[in-house]
């Protein structure tokens, strides 16, 4: 076999969750990676009689780091034509993302419902992901959990020989929601994981589904259970061997390939709504209505990886444990004051009522991102019921800009509901 290198531009990435593999088109600028925690021991003493002072030092591995991978999606909703190959719905016009998989593992899916095609969470029972003909509802009502729905990452790399490394009990840690203002609408994602396994020996590269009598992996064995078959007529989409001859997996890739489900921020809006009941905040308008000129919105589930500490031998990730579930973010604007705007709509005016609420403590506004315009399609909207937005801050650029930070807040410290994402498809 030739000498085979491996480029960026021909790498494919799939998810694979309850048997079912999601392929998502990835940005340049993705990895993966695993580490290996290290103890050192050093030698550290006076002389001796004889004048010697041993300084050596030994190290030992004592256990594998979870696997710390990142990438970046572009945001597209669509709408599914509804059966067929690859589709994301049985019914025509109802509301998907290409990216949705992410978010349901974030939210604390475990399973995919192939019936309703959304996800849900078992126990505590809810359902994760609504789709429907007017939009496609993500909730966090089912994310007040201690371990997550987990995936298997698949990257897929090269063009010929194709090398293949699967990441094992993959979570999704944090997204963050990028809206520049000259760009397109992207989700940068990150996670942990359990192992990179190097599927290389148990791959097949095949035109129709392997015989397990006759046909052999890279590794020289004969198709078994569990081995990966890319079907080099299909894109070589992963199929995942059910035994040595058959597979029962399935795949979604609808819209992976189409140009009108790309969402452009400079249509991006924002509509802030204090609660002028809360005590201290009557001074406040009912609303303000900023202009962008950039932002972000971060969410995380601030997750932590449990390895053993047995001596004597290299151990291995065995799970992990969410943290503080946390929503903040920051958007820009330029700063203005015009007598023809009413007060809703400078920002002067916003920074002046911002500080005049200096006796509250914890101040609640809802705030809703528009990510492509107010009624545009497509678009995804962001509702941060129950924020505290900090008092903006001067950039001074050749533009004087505010920057205004919040943390986006449940209405309980108990409770789950800190965000809503809709996602609203583009017409077929």
């Amino acid at each position: 076999m030739a000498e085979a290198l491996y480029f960026a531009r021909d790498s494919k990435l799939f998810i694979e969750f309850d048997g079912v593999f999601w392929e998502i088109p990835v940005l340049d600028g993705f990895s993966f990676t695993q580490a290996t925690n290290a103890t050192e021991i050093t030698l550290n003493e006076m002389e001796s009689t004889a004048g010697v002072s041993r300084r050596g030092r030994r190290a030992f591995n004592d256990s594998l780091a979870p696997v710390e991978w990142s990438f970046s999606t572009y945001i597209r909703p669509f709408k599914s034509t509804g059966t067929g190959t690859g589709k994301a719905d049985d019914t025509p016009n109802v509301h998907h993302a290409v990216e949705e998989v992410l978010w349901a593992l974030f939210t604390g899916a475990d399973n995919y419902d192939t019936t309703d095609f959304d996800f849900d969470r078992t126990i505590p029972s809810g359902q994760v992901t609504t789709p429907d003909t007017t939009d496609m509802n993500i909730a966090f009502t089912s994310s007040n959990v201690s371990t997550l729905g987990t995936a298997n990452i698949y990257f897929i790399l090269g063009n010929t020989n194709k090398q293949v490394y699967k990441i094992t009990q993959a979570v999704v840690n944090e997204a963050t929601v990028d809206f520049e203002i000259d760009g397109i609408a992207t989700i940068n994602w990150s996670g942990f994981g359990a192992q990179i396994v190097d599927m290389w020996n148990n791959t097949i590269e095949a035109l129709s589904t392997p015989d397990g009598a006759t046909d052999r992996t890279n590794g020289n064995s004969l198709v078994a259970a569990d081995d990966l078959w890319l079907d080099s007529s299909d894109e070589y989409r992963p199929y995942i061997m059910a035994d040595a001859s058959s597979t029962t997996t399935t795949h979604v890739y609808e819209d992976i390939e189409a140009t009108d489900n790309f969402i452009r921020n400079r249509l991006t809006v924002l509509d802030i709504q204090p609660d002028t009941t809360v005590s201290g905040q009557s001074g406040l308008e009912s609303s303000y209505n900023m202009t962008l000129t950039g932002g972000s919105v971060t969410f995380s589930n601030n997750i932590t990886y449990i390895t053993p500490e047995e001596l004597g031998t290299v151990n291995l990730p065995v799970g992990h444990v969410t943290g503080t579930r946390s929503v903040s973010g920051n958007f820009t604007c330029y700063l203005n004051r015009d007598d023809t705007y009413t007060n809703d709509q400078v920002s002067a005016n916003f920074f002046e009522d911002m500080k005049g609420i200096y006796s509250v403590i914890t101040n609640e506004s809802d705030l809703t991102f528009k990510i492509g315009g107010a009624s545009g399609t497509p678009r995804l909207e962001i509702n941060l019921p129950t924020c505290h937005v900090e008092i903006p801050s001067h950039s001074i650029e050749d533009v004087i800009s505010l920057e205004t930070t919040f943390q986006a807040l449940p209405s309980t410290i108990t409770s789950a509901d800190e965000a809503a994402i809709i996602y609203v498809g583009a017409a077929n």
